[in-house]
């Protein structure tokens, strides 16, 4: 149930607006609805059919300020591979010890996965326990890779996968309410950038539908559509 500080805030949110992107992070920041810092999401509700294969919208962006989380970058690799990966700070480094680790132990203390194309064929094997996750390494959002250092750094920097839903929903995080409205705002306008580039050739009519943002434990506030459409330029 809400509380009494979520209700507050609410009042103070006009449903049937869609603000301007600034104003709208302007009033989230302005009103905190929790003791603690905050993570800041984006969603926006896209004109896709994400059952037909040439309409899964899915990619990543770097936030230009981080999302503000520390990420625990584990990376699969073989020979010099992994010294290039130690070197760029991952957290965890290995091959198959470590793939049979997850296998046997569910072992999951990490949020992002690297791995090298050469040992994509025995990553395979935790499949199904990194795929439910979201964690399954992908060459189409940088994580199958020879080039294990610039991925260790952008995942320390502040990549951001996205892969739009069964709904035709994309939402990821933008950073936290203590970044301040500039930063969440740059941060913003560089996520929907990335989103608006991934549109797919076969996408037909107004490709955002609807937009919103909000704190953890928020309300969610309305974004004008139309502003989104300049911030790829």
């Amino acid at each position: 149930m809400a509380g009494k500080k979520y209700h507050e805030v609410a009042n103070k949110i006009d449903r049937t607006k869609r603000y301007p992107l600034e104003e709208a992070v302007a009033l989230l920041v302005a009103n905190p609805t929790a003791k603690f810092d905050e993570s800041v999401e984006l969603a926006l509700r896209l004109g896709v059919d994400p059952r037909q294969a040439d309409q899964n919208v899915r990619g990543s962006v770097v936030l230009p300020h981080g999302t503000g989380r520390r990420v625990r970058v584990l990376v699969l690799a073989k020979g010099e591979k992994v010294r290039e990966a130690q070197a760029a700070g991952a957290d965890y480094v290995g091959g198959e010890e470590l793939i049979k680790k997850i296998q046997d132990e569910n072992w999951l203390e990490f949020e992002r996965v690297i791995a090298t194309p050469d040992i994509m064929s025995v990553v395979g094997r935790i499949g199904k326990i990194l795929g439910p996750r979201g964690l399954m390494p992908n060459p189409k959002v940088g994580t199958v890779t020879f080039d294990v250092a610039k991925a260790v750094n952008e995942a320390k920097a502040g990549k951001v996968d996205f892969r739009v839903d069964r709904a035709g929903v994309v939402h990821a995080p933008i950073g936290k309410r203590s970044f301040g409205a500039d930063q969440l705002v740059e941060n913003a306008r560089a996520l929907i950038g990335a989103i608006l580039r991934a549109k797919p050739a076969s996408a037909k009519g107004n490709y955002i539908r609807s937009a919103a943002i909000s704190a953890t434990m928020g309300p969610g506030l309305r974004i004008e559509t139309v502003q989104t459409r300049d911030v790829a330029a």
